[in-house]
């Protein structure tokens, strides 16, 4: 089954980090692995059809294999390596409204079974989700009946996926007031600021916890504190910034929100290894080198 629906991607991956025409699906195809990729993650699932993918988010690691599917249910800064290829994966970004529809209407509006929270998790894929999640990417085959069949095979994807291992995880992000739901509040919330200064006070009121209640929540699910996660966000963009851009690495760490030029330098490279200058030479070359079927959706 997992041979169709890699099959099923190859026909239609086209560019590099694109949507397709089936509404919030992105197809990933790499014929050798990846070097480790800074990058931020939205919430999402990864069904890997072929190879292996890591992400590491602060403290924690996660590995999906062929035939498991990624959930990544807070906007969170990664590491992302493919570790084995080819890699085939499919990325579906949730329709909100459509999942609350669905649990509505399977009477499950209750209390979510209590788990842990985690930014991340992996599960296996059942051979029912499987079939749907093929038959969804082969709407592409079939432009036509995208418009009247896409909302019923995802639909049906949503409701394999409540019935996976990933159910109780999935109705608990589903629910507006859940645990799960405010440390997401708040890390979209320093997304959004994450050049400000953190007030630890102020997110903890805006998530209805303690400051202690926070910490705790927030780095059991991410790996990292609250602070930690923006001094990632920083220095990510930082380093997309040092790459592409002419700007120096002072006025980089200004506009990331570093006061100091050298706190900035000593946190970059005791986050990359090498100081922002030396370590931006090092990747124009690698990506000189890079394949050219790679994509920030991997």
């Amino acid at each position: 089954m997992l041979d169709r629906l890699a099959a099923a991607i190859d026909r239609h991956f086209a560019a590099v980090g694109s949507a397709t025409a089936v509404p919030r699906l992105t197809l990933v195809a790499l014929d050798e692995p990846i070097e480790p990729t800074d990058r931020l993650e939205d919430p999402m699932l990864c069904f890997v059809a072929a190879g292996t993918k890591r992400t590491t988010a602060g403290e924690l690691s996660h590995v999906a294999h062929a035939g498991e599917m990624l959930f990544t249910t807070i906007a969170l800064p990664v590491t992302v390596a493919v570790e084995k290829a080819p890699y085939r994966s499919a990325v579906l970004r949730f329709d909100t409204h459509a999942l609350a529809e669905l649990l509505v209407e399977l009477h499950e509006t209750g209390p979510a079974t209590p788990s842990t929270i985690e930014a991340q998790v992996t599960a296996p894929m059942t051979p029912e989700l499987i079939d749907a999640l093929t038959r969804y990417v082969q709407l592409l085959d079939t432009p036509d009946d995208i418009r009247p069949l896409a909302a019923r095979v995802e639909s049906e994807i949503l409701y394999r996926l409540l019935r996976s291992s990933l159910g109780p995880i999935l109705r608990q992000w589903s629910l507006a007031d859940s645990t799960t739901a405010r440390v997401r509040e708040v890390a979209q919330w320093i997304c959004a600021r994450y050049t400000e200064p953190l007030r630890i006070d102020e997110i903890a009121a805006m998530a209805h916890m303690s400051p202690a209640s926070l910490h705790r929540h927030f780095k059991a699910a991410t790996g990292m504190s609250p602070l930690k996660y923006q001094k990632h966000l920083r220095l990510q963009e930082a380093r997309r910034r040092l790459v592409v851009g002419d700007a120096t690495a002072a006025q980089i760490a200004q506009a990331v929100g570093y006061a100091s030029a050298t706190q900035f330098n000593r946190e970059y490279r005791s986050t990359y290894g090498l100081p922002p200058g030396q370590d931006a030479a090092r990747l124009r070359t690698q990506l000189t080198h890079t394949p050219s079927a790679t994509t920030q959706e991997a």
